[in-house]
Parts: C-alpha cells; structure tokens; sequence
C-alpha cells in the first residue's frame, strides 16, 4: 500500500470508528439506563453476575474497557508506518506502565505473586510487559533491568539509575511518568509540515495538563522546591513552555500560580479551589484540542490519536455511570459527575468533558 493510499485509508477508518464517540444525548441516555440496561448495551456480561462482589465487578469493566480501547489501537496501527506506529503505540503504553507499577510496588513491600496477579492488566502483545521474567526478579533494580531490552528501555534504565542513586519510591514511579511523557513529546516532534502542527497541538495540550498539574502537587503540595519542581516538568511545545514553567515555579502559592498562566489557560482555571477542578477544567480544554483536530485535520496519525483520547474519555464517562450505580449514589450526584447538569447541560457545542480514568500522572489507582 502506497503512502498515499495507506493515509486515506487510515482516515476513512478513523471518521467510520469516530461514530462511536458519545454525543451529550447519548450521555444523558446512558445515564438514566439501569445498570442491567448498561451491561447489556455494552457487553458486560461481570455486572449481571449477582456472585461477584462490587468491586471485582468495577474491576471487570475497567478491564473491559481498556481492552476495547487498546484493540481499537491495534486496529489503527495497522496500516500506519513505522513513525506513526510508535507514536501511538508509545501513547497506549501507559497501561503497561500501570502494570509495571504493581510490579515494583510488590518487589518493595514483598506482595504475594497471586494478589499482584489479579491486579494487573490484561493488555495486548503490542504493548505488553514480559510478565513472567518481572514476576521472577528478585528486587527493583532486577526488575528494571529486565525491561532495558525492548521498546520500555528508556524509561527502564532511567529509573533504574534514578533508584540507585535516591531509593526513594517516589522518585521512582515520578521518574517512570516523565519518562513516559518525554517519549510521547519525543516521537510527535519526529514529525513535518501539518503533521507535525497537529501533533504538537495535541501532544502539547496534554503536556500543559500534566505540567500545571505536577507543577501545583510537586511545589505546593509536597513542598519541593523550585528547582526541585522545574527538574520534574516537562516544557511543551505549546502554552507552557520552559521560560513560562520557570516564572511559574518561583511563584510563592497556587493562586498566583493561576493568575500567571498564559491566555487561555488562565480563564480556564479562574475561581478554581480545589487541583480536583484545575485537572477537571484542563482535561476539558485538552479534549477540546483533541476533538479540533479529529474533525479538521487531515493527518492521520494525529486524527487517531485524538481518536483514542476521546475514546478513552468517553470510557471514563461510562465508568463512573456504572461506579455510580455500584455504589447506590444518587442519580443527580452521578450526573453532576459526568456533567449532565448545570451550564454543561446548556452549551449548544461539543461539551467539557471528564478527565481520563487515571490522574495527571501515570497513578492506576481510580
């Protein structure tokens, strides 16, 4: 298949998958539906069994999502060039990096190789960890080794030499996250022309989520200090760059934090009092960058990953609908969750839309 043709095709593939995104009619059905009626609109066959506890039935639909998710990926991969491939194979690898987490939080406080077993994630060949050598490494630094053979090589070995040096956890797992990012950021500049303006528009709307974010726990939260916190970041391509990041970090509170940030960002996060809000706000400007380019763009491989955000995104909606019904919450608490209700409820365009399952920051916790 030529450049051309595998472009097109690409393209048609990603408008036809498109179609399955939620629109905010689609939400607000979804949200009056029982929690019988979702499992069987969308297959989920654990939460009709009355034997399973409620939260090996939220771990069952998580699994199932993110299964579907990442063989959505598998199917987008596929006529894509070698460039285009990483990029978004790099992008789906965090969910091996939630894995990679069980493992090294069970070589540090010596869990049991079944529990850690049933936390983990069954995920693809694609993007897969080599399961069994990690399950038999002796400590961290082993298991990282482990990893320094193979497309996870660079963040294995910056981690590694990060906990030999500090032994710290922390450290540890901030260093897998902005090595992670560091990839993601790395492959999309690999890129020319409109290509590359709609990867950096993207990749860099993501960056300036996770970098305001990290920038707010790491200086004010844990207290780091500026150095300490400009070391952690990420500058973007985009809003928040590196001469902005270091005005930002040596600010003395949240608040001027906020009022500092460049247009948009900074009407965007005005009157926000909690990071819950900050990370909510950010997360819809992010997935408004993404669903700008799935539907003007003409690059493929940016469409489909602005594809896959927003699948994600909509997958999360999905999952606290069905959380919400686990828990016996409230209808309207669970429709104030996912934004059925206020001044979302009234915007004519495309609406803000919940964060990803997962935190800023490669946390599989939910």
């Amino acid at each position: 298949m030529t450049a051309t043709a595998s472009q097109a095709y690409l393209n048609a593939r990603v408008s036809i998958m498109s179609a399955r995104l939620f629109t905010p009619a689609v939400i607000a059905s979804l949200a009056q539906q029982s929690l019988n009626e979702l499992a069987t609109s969308f297959g989920l066959a654990a939460l009709l069994d009355e034997q399973l506890p409620s939260r090996a039935k939220s771990r069952a639909v998580e699994q199932a999502f993110i299964r579907t998710l990442l063989s959505e990926l598998t199917i987008l991969v596929r006529p894509m060039a070698a460039k285009e491939r990483a990029l978004v194979l790099s992008w789906g690898r965090k969910y091996a990096l939630f894995n990679l987490k069980s493992f090294i939080r069970s070589k540090l406080y010596d869990l049991d190789q079944s529990e850690v077993g049933e936390d983990l994630y069954e995920l693809p060949p694609n993007v897969q960890l080599p399961q069994q050598a990690l399950f038999g490494a002796e400590d961290v630094l082993e298991l990282l080794r482990q990893l320094e053979q193979g497309p996870y090589s660079l963040i294995a070995r910056q981690a590694r030499e990060v906990y030999e040096q500090k032994r710290e956890p922390f450290a540890l797992e901030a260093t897998i996250d902005q090595r992670y990012y560091m990839e993601l950021a790395h492959r999309a500049v690999q890129f020319d022309g409109e290509s590359l303006r709609a990867l950096q528009d993207l990749v860099g709307a993501i960056l300036d989520q996770i970098n305001l974010m990290w920038l707010l726990r790491f200086r004010f939260s844990y207290q780091l200090s500026p150095s300490e916190t400009f070391y952690r970041l990420l500058p973007s391509f985009r809003l928040l760059n590196r001469d902005r990041l270091l005005t930002l970090v040596n600010l003395n509170n949240a608040e001027q934090v906020m009022e500092a940030l460049p247009p948009p960002l900074d009407t965007l996060v005005a009157g926000s009092t909690t990071l819950i809000e900050i990370q909510r706000r950010m997360g819809h400007h992010m997935a408004g960058q993404a669903l700008r380019i799935l539907h003007v763009s003409r690059c493929g491989v940016a469409r489909a990953l602005a594809y896959l955000v927003l699948r994600e995104i909509d997958f999360s909606t999905l999952f606290a609908l069905i959380q919400g019904r686990l828990l016996n919450l409230p209808r309207d608490l669970v429709e104030i969750a996912v934004e059925l209700t206020g001044k979302a409820a009234l915007s004519p365009a495309w609406p803000p839309r919940p964060e990803p399952l997962r935190d800023a920051g490669l946390d599989r916790r939910c």
